[in-house]
């Protein structure tokens, strides 16, 4: 019986969970991985982060101008209901995006606004510890990757991250609704998409790093509210904005050490 690759990503990546034997198999099959490969003019970092100051964010509260870049970009599908939502990138109302900040001072404003959340491509990932096909893995320069031809839709990592930064595909995102009107209202050619059964989520785009571009978010953002730089270089502009300016993160508490920094 023939045993397609992603069946046969399903068959090892489950043996992984009971043996070395499986494990081994998968290693050799992610060293084998194509990735989009850095251009002379790529950007290199140690530590990459990004900084989003919610002062600038709220002055356009509602905005999606980010939103809307990120999502053309990676062909993100709109299914057109929250059930199915995929996302990348999306906004949260401050209390429920920092459900354990004491600060009973924080401007009202801002308390009532609504902040853009993404993957925070944590330094201490959970999603990665439990992913058994190696689909999701760290990056040496702290990006959280996602492989969608090795993930198998077992969800472990959805129900390892406490962010919700992952979605399921429970419907094709290649097809369309009833009306015929497709997915994806106008794809991007130059970036994959992804197929029913399979986790997406932000990859601070590591394919436009490899081109020498900033992520879609923060080029879309009109107020230059989102900022994306190395935490390891002092003169870098996010390091700058973290060192001159007070900063939370989600759920500090988890220890999970989230890269995307709110100031406030």
């Amino acid at each position: 019986m023939a045993v397609d690759r992603r069946n046969f990503i399903k068959i090892t990546g489950l043996a992984a969970l009971g043996g070395a034997a499986g494990k081994e198999a998968m290693d050799a099959l992610a060293q084998s991985e194509a990735k989009f490969s850095p251009m002379d003019n790529a950007l290199h970092g140690k530590r990459w982060a990004m900084a989003v100051d919610l002062k600038k964010c709220k002055k356009d509260n509602g905005c999606k101008d980010c939103i809307h870049a990120c999502h053309s970009v990676h062909n993100v599908p709109d299914f057109g209901n929250p059930k199915d939502e995929i996302k990348w990138i999306w906004r949260e109302p401050y209390e429920k995006a920092f459900p354990d900040q004491e600060n009973e001072f924080v401007p009202d404003d801002l308390l009532h606004a609504s902040a853009p959340l993404l993957c925070n491509h944590c330094d201490n990932p959970p999603c990665v510890r439990v992913c058994p096909t190696q689909a999701t893995w760290k990056r040496q320069d702290g990006i959280v990757m996602m492989d969608w031809h090795r993930c198998i839709g077992c969800r472990y990592c959805i129900a390892a991250c406490p962010y919700g930064s992952r979605s399921f595909n429970w419907r094709d995102p290649r097809g369309a609704d009833a009306e015929g009107k497709p997915y994806i209202k106008e794809q991007n050619p130059a970036f994959p998409t992804r197929m029913k059964g399979v986790v997406e989520k932000c990859t601070f785009c590591d394919e436009r790093l490899a081109k020498g571009l900033k992520p879609a978010c923060v080029e879309g953002c009109k107020q230059a509210a989102l900022v994306f730089g190395d935490l390891d270089d002092p003169e870098s502009e996010v390091r700058k904005l973290l060192r001159e300016n007070f900063s939370i993160r989600r759920k500090p508490g988890l220890g999970t050490q989230p890269e995307v920094y709110y100031i406030v």
